[in-house]
Parts: C-alpha cells; sequence; structure tokens
C-alpha cells in the first residue's frame, strides 16, 4: 500500500490513498503543495484538481504536474457541478475554515464520496493540557493559541454528528497516532488524528 516516494509524506495519507478507487476523478480541497494528487495521479491512474490558496505552494503544485486551482475554499465550490468527483479530499484543512458546515455541504454536493482528516482535539494530551491551564500543542495540534491557524477545534464524535447533519454517512472513521500508528481501543481518547470516509446518504 506504501511505496517508497510515498513513505515521507503524511501519515493520514497512506490511510487516504487506499481508499480513492483506481481511475477516480478526485478534487484535493486544500491540496498543499500537490504531493497527494501526484500520488493518486502516478500510481492509481487518477485524475482531477487540487485547490489552493497559498500562493508560495502553487508553484510546487505545477511541479508536480497536478492541476491546480487558486481558491479560497470559503468561497464555495460553485465552479464544480453536483457529483462532479468520485472522490472529495479535504486532508487536515477543515479545522482552518470559518464556515465548516458550508464546506461540508460543498462537498456532499460536488463529490460521490469524501474523505476528510482534522487533529482530534479529544486527544488525551490535549485534554491534560487543558487541565493544566493552557491550549494544547501537539504534532496534530502544531501551533501556539496566538499563531495558530486553525479556527474550530473538533473531536472524531462532534465530527460524526455533523456529516450525519449534512447528509454524508461515515463508511469508516480511522484514529491515528502521531506516528501513524491506527487505534482501535477508545479512538476518541487515544487518536490524535481523525480521518473519516464519507458517503452521501
Amino acid at each position: 500500500m506504501i511505496t517508497e516516494r510515498f513513505a515521507g509524506l503524511r501519515a493520514d495519507l497512506a490511510f487516504i490513498a487506499h481508499w480513492v478507487t483506481p481511475g477516480a476523478r478526485v478534487l484535493d480541497l486544500g491540496c498543499g503543495d500537490g504531493a497527494m494528487m501526484e500520488y493518486l495521479q502516478a500510481e492509481k491512474s487518477c485524475t482531477g484538481y487540487g485547490v489552493e490558496i497559498d500562493d508560495a505552494r502553487i508553484p510546487r503544485c505545477v511541479h508536480r504536474g497536478v492541476s491546480v486551482i487558486q481558491q479560497d475554499l470559503e468561497g464555495g465550490l460553485a465552479m464544480f457541478a453536483d457529483d462532479a468527483f468520485d472522490s472529495v479530499l479535504c486532508l487536515s484543512a477543515l479545522q482552518m475554515m470559518k464556515n465548516v458546515e458550508g464546506v461540508l455541504r460543498d462537498i456532499a454536493r460536488v463529490g460521490h464520496e469524501a474523505i476528510v482528516s482534522f487533529p482530534n482535539f479529544a486527544h488525551w494530551p490535549h485534554r491534560l493540557s487543558l487541565l493544566t491551564g493552557h491550549m494544547p500543542v501537539s504534532e496534530s495540534l502544531p501551533y501556539q493559541w496566538y499563531d495558530t491557524p486553525n479556527l474550530r477545534c473538533a473531536t472524531i464524535s462532534d465530527f460524526s454528528d455533523l456529516a450525519d447533519e449534512v447528509g454524508l454517512q461515515v463508511i469508516e472513521c480511522v484514529a491515528l497516532k502521531e506516528d501513524g500508528t491506527p487505534v482501535a481501543f477508545l479512538p476518541n481518547w487515544r487518536g490524535s488524528l481523525a480521518v473519516f470516509r464519507l458517503r452521501k446518504k
């Protein structure tokens, strides 16, 4: 499942890659430097687009051969038709959105399936930090409270409820430790990163 060229990427990408069907049409929201789309194009013959707002990351996407659209996700996905994509990815980006519900509704509209990952705020070290009077700082939440780009804090249970509300059914949910190891027992307590696979109801 993990090739050598993929091994250096974020831990959640290994799980996400095997959830994407070969040949799928993919939309990667907040695609960063395009690493995920490059992998899916090269290894799974996928097609599609990345969407990224950061000026500095656009040239890297182009260098990787990824078709990228520079746009703020908060502006919506009106440029894409209903059910235009087999899979819509939103990887460690949703927590940076002001209008999380609106972005999720757009994801549900344009894609048959969606894969979403985000830092799990209920991870036990985060809870411990709050008990000691401090905002949590960890590998999945690496910023101080005053310089973080994260606008929303969610737990696995919180996200499941919102997904249901916007018309998305949870197919699978994997909680990962900081080293990328899956957590089976008490995932909302022991998982640092949540990865959801969803489909329209």
